[in-house]
């Protein structure tokens, strides 16, 4: 018999719940939310009815479903469903849209399904980092730009006019990450610190630097941090110096910037100082 698994956790930073289905082969009868769901298929074949419209979703479909949106799904391909979403109450979307877009309403997402959306990355993504609880800033920073896209592109709301861009507010928040680094630093800090929303901040951030804000943090940690590991201390002790939430997290962010472990990096420089080492590494 397949192992099926049901997850949820609920966020209380972002407010929102994050649920996950594995190896699930259950029919769901029509019925509706009350809140907003958007959702990926990471793998099985199903069929989604949805306001008397048919739709077959494969790996890598995105779904979304307004409140009160009727919809049906059952598994056609004699497999079963691995499935990611997460559960947006009216009330708190309704400030992410005010944080983005600067009014106070209630978007209508179409269409139901976005076909091998490269937006499944990003829930993924963020759906990883809810379910192990990180407490950095960077998966606020991914749903608002995975909300802002969405709301641009795929819902009935109209996109905020261009503004002005923020060039000393930016240097500023610049300044203070390269300064603070090693300390927990919030979104809300830095929103504070430049006098801009948390949407227009990433926004214009990302605009001038090329990087998102917590992009740019990341990346001066694990300067820090491979300067640490060069005078040997241990990885564990440096994830904690630099400010990682935790090792697993510090361990994934740097073998992304580097391509190698910290311990993989580490050990180039065991046999010695002051002259070059050559260390072959078996990955």
């Amino acid at each position: 018999m397949t192992r099926e698994v049901r997850t949820v956790v609920f966020d209380a930073d972002l407010e929102l719940e994050a649920y996950r289905f594995e190896g699930i082969m259950q029919k769901f009868p029509n019925h509706f939310h009350d809140y907003y769901v958007i959702g990926f298929i990471e793998q099985g074949k199903r069929l989604l009815h949805c306001h008397h419209e048919e739709y077959i979703l494969n790996s890598g479909d995105v779904v979304i479903f307004n409140p009160y949106d009727p919809h049906a799904c059952e598994q056609i391909d004699g497999g079963t469903l691995d499935y990611r979403c997460i559960n947006i109450q009216p009330e708190v979307m309704r400030q992410y849209v005010q944080e983005i877009a600067g009014v106070d309403y209630l978007p209508c997402f179409t269409p139901t399904v976005l076909y091998r959306s490269e937006l499944a990355a990003s829930l993924r993504e963020l759906h990883l980092m809810i379910s192990e609880g990180h407490s950095d800033f960077q998966k606020e920073e991914l749903l608002l730009f995975l909300l802002e896209q969405l709301l641009r592109e795929d819902s009935d709301l109209s996109a905020p006019g261009p503004s002005r861009e923020p060039a000393s507010e930016i240097k500023r928040i610049c300044e203070y990450i390269e300064s603070h680094f090693a300390e927990s630093i919030t979104l809300d800090q830095l929103s504070q610190l430049a006098g801009l929303s948390k949407y227009h901040l990433l926004r214009s951030f990302t605009k001038q630097k090329g990087i998102s804000p917590y992009s740019y943090l990341a990346t001066i940690r694990i300067n820090h941090a491979k300067k640490l590991l060069e005078q040997g201390m241990p990885p564990i002790d440096v994830a904690l110096q630099t400010s990682f939430s935790d090792q697993s997290h510090f361990t994934n962010y740097f073998k992304k910037l580097i391509g190698l472990t910290p311990k993989q990096y580490a050990r180039v420089f065991i046999h010695g100082s002051g002259a070059q080492q050559s260390t072959e590494i078996t990955v």
